[in-house]
C-alpha cells in the first residue's frame, strides 16, 4: 500500500498535456482515430493516480464503472437512433421529409427555417438528440439538395436543437442544472431567458445574412428534380408516413421516456416499412442492424440514404466509453478538482468567478466528454462558493446550462459531440463554426458576470433563513 496524496495541479497536468498531445499526434499527423489516444492518456492518468497519489486500482476501476454508468442512457439512446434511421429510411418517412422540404424551402430562408423548426421541435420534447435524429436528418437531406454547405446545415440545426435543450422543462439538463446548483427549475428557466434570448437573436440574424449570401445563387433545378425523381421512384412518399415522426415527438411531450419512445418509433419505422413499402421482415431487421443501404444509382442519394442501423453506431459507442474511462479516472483520483481549486485563486471578483465557472465547465466537456459531467463535478463544486459570495443559486445553474449544456456539441470526442456528428452524418470541426447559438451563449454569459447584469444577489434576510 502507497502513501495516499492529495492531488496537485502539477501532478493533474501530466494527464491531461498527454491527452492534448496523444489527440494531436495521432489523428493530424498519422490519420488515426480518437479512441487510442484518449486510452493512452487514461492509461498515463491511472499510471498518475496509482504510483503518484497512492490511489488502488479497484477504486479507480470503480470511478470508471461510475462514471460509465451515467452514460449508459446516453449510449442506449445512440443505439436506439441508429435502428430509427435505418427503420425509417427503410419506411420511406426521412425520404418523404427530405421531399417535401426540397418542393417547400429555398435557400434564402432554408437556415433560419431550420433553425426555428428545429428549436419548436426541441422544445416540445426537451431533447436536441431526438430533434436531430428526426427532423435534423430530413433538414440535412433538403440542405443537400437546395446546394447548402453541410457545415452551416448543421450549425443551424444544432443551435436549434440545443435550444429547446436548454429552455425545455422536459430536458434532463434543464433538472439536472438547478438540482446540482440548489436553485428551482422554472426560476432556473426564466433566469436563462436573459442570456438565451440576445444569443437566439444574433444566431438568427447570422443565418438570415447566410441565407441571403446563398439566395443568389441558382439552384441546381435539374439536380433537384433528378434527385425527387429518384425519391419517387424508390419509396411510396404517402403523407401518413408523417405521423411517425409526430407520434414520436406527442410520445415525448407526453412524458413518455425517452427509451421507450425512441423503441416505439422503430416500431413505428418497422410497421411503415412492412404496410407501405412492402418490406420484408428480411429487410426491416437488417435495416435496424446493419442500416439502410441505397442503391437508386444517383451518387447524392445514395451517399445521404445508406446509413443508420445498430452496428453504425458502435465506432461511436466506443469512442464514450473510453472518453469515459478517462473521465472517471480524472474525476475519482481528485485530480479534476485540484485544476477547478487552482483556478479559483484567480476568481476574485464576480466577472472572473463566471469566467473560471465557465472555463471549468467547458474543460470537464473536454476532458471528461459528458456534458453531464460538466454538469454535476463544476455543480457541486462551485455551489458553496457562490454562496459564500452573495450569489443565487439561479446564477450557477443559468452559467452551468450555458457552457455545459451548449458546448457539449461542439467537442468531437464529447458524447454531444460524437451524438451529433454520428446522427447528421458531418463532422463536428465542419458544423461548430456555425452553432451561433452554442457559441455565443457561454460568451454572453461571461458577459453579464462582469457587469453584473442580471446576476442576482441574495437577500441579507433571505440568507440568515
Amino acid at each position: 500500500m502507497r502513501e495516499r496524496k492529495q492531488a496537485t495541479v502539477g501532478l493533474a497536468l501530466i494527464p491531461i498535456i498527454t491527452l492534448m498531445v496523444a489527440l494531436i499526434s495521432a489523428m493530424k499527423l498519422w490519420g488515426a482515430d480518437p479512441q487510442l489516444p484518449i486510452l493512452f492518456a487514461a492509461i498515463v492518468a491511472g499510471a498518475v493516480a496509482m504510483f503518484g497519489l497512492g490511489i488502488p486500482w479497484a477504486e479507480l476501476e470503480e470511478g470508471i464503472v461510475e462514471t460509465i454508468k451515467m452514460s449508459m442512457g446516453a449510449i442506449l439512446i445512440l443505439m436506439i437512433i441508429g435502428m430509427i434511421i435505418g427503420t425509417w429510411i427503410l419506411a420511406g418517412i426521412v425520404p418523404t421529409m427530405i421531399f417535401w422540404g426540397l418542393k417547400l424551402l429555398s435557400p434564402s430562408v432554408f437556415l433560419v427555417a431550420t433553425l426555428i423548426l428545429c428549436s419548436i421541435v426541441s422544445l416540445a420534447t426537451g431533447s436536441s438528440w431526438t430533434t436531430a435524429g428526426t427532423v435534423g436528418i430530413a433538414l440535412v437531406g433538403v440542405g443537400a439538395g437546395l446546394g447548402m454547405p453541410m457545415g452551416m446545415v448543421g450549425g443551424a440545426i444544432i443551435s436549434g436543437s440545443y435550444f429547446g435543450d436548454k429552455m425545455s422543462p422536459l430536458s434532463d439538463t434543464t433538472n439536472l442544472a438547478p438540482a446540482m446548483a440548489g436553485s428551482e427549475l422554472f426560476e432556473h428557466i426564466r433566469h436563462m431567458l436573459y442570456t438565451t434570448g440576445p444569443s437566439y437573436l444574433i444566431a438568427m440574424v447570422a443565418y438570415a445574412i447566410l441565407g441571403i449570401k446563398y439566395a443568389g445563387n441558382t439552384v441546381d433545378a435539374s439536380a433537384i428534380t433528378v434527385i425527387l425523381d429518384g425519391l419517387s421512384a424508390s419509396f411510396n412518399l404517402n403523407p401518413i408516413l408523417l405521423l411517425a415522426p409526430a407520434l414520436v415527438i406527442l410520445m415525448v411531450v407526453l412524458k413518455i421516456p425517452a427509451i421507450p419512445g425512441l423503441i416505439g418509433g422503430t416500431f413505428l419505422g418497422a410497421f411503415f416499412a412492412w404496410t407501405i413499402q412492402g418490406a420484408g421482415m428480411t429487410d426491416i431487421i437488417g435495416a435496424a442492424h446493419y442500416g439502410f443501404s441505397s442503391a437508386t444509382g444517383i451518387d447524392a442519394l445514395d451517399s445521404l440514404l445508406s446509413r443508420g442501423g445498430l452496428d453504425g453506431m458502435m465506432w461511436t459507442v466506443s469512442l464514450i466509453l473510453i472518453a469515459m474511462t478517462f473521465g472517471g479516472i480524472m474525476e475519482k483520483s481528485g485530480m479534476l478538482k485540484a485544476i477547478a481549486d487552482g483556478m479559483l485563486k484567480y476568481a476574485k471578483s464576480t466577472g472572473s468567478l463566471v469566467l473560471v465557472t465557465v472555463i471549468t465547465v467547458i474543460m470537464m466537456n473536454v476532458l471528461a466528454g459528458d456534458q453531464y459531467l460538466s454538469i454535476v463535478v463544476p455543480g457541486r463544486m462551485y455551489k458553496d462558493v457562490f454562496k459564500e459570495r452573495g450569489l443565487k443559486a439561479k446564477n450557477l445553474s443559468r452559467i452551468l446550462e450555458d457552457s455545459g449544456t451548449l458546448t457539449s456539441s461542439l467537442v468531437p470526442w464529447n458524447s454531444g459531440g460524437l451524438y451529433m456528428s454520428s446522427t447528421l452524418g458531418i463532422a463536428t470541426v465542419a458544423y461548430a463554426p456555425f452553432a451561433f447559438l452554442n457559441i455565443l451563449n457561454p460568451i454572453i454569459s461571461v458577459i453579464y458576470g462582469y457587469t453584473g447584469f442580471t446576476m442576482e444577489k441574495i437577500d441579507p434576510n433571505e440568507k440568515v433563513a
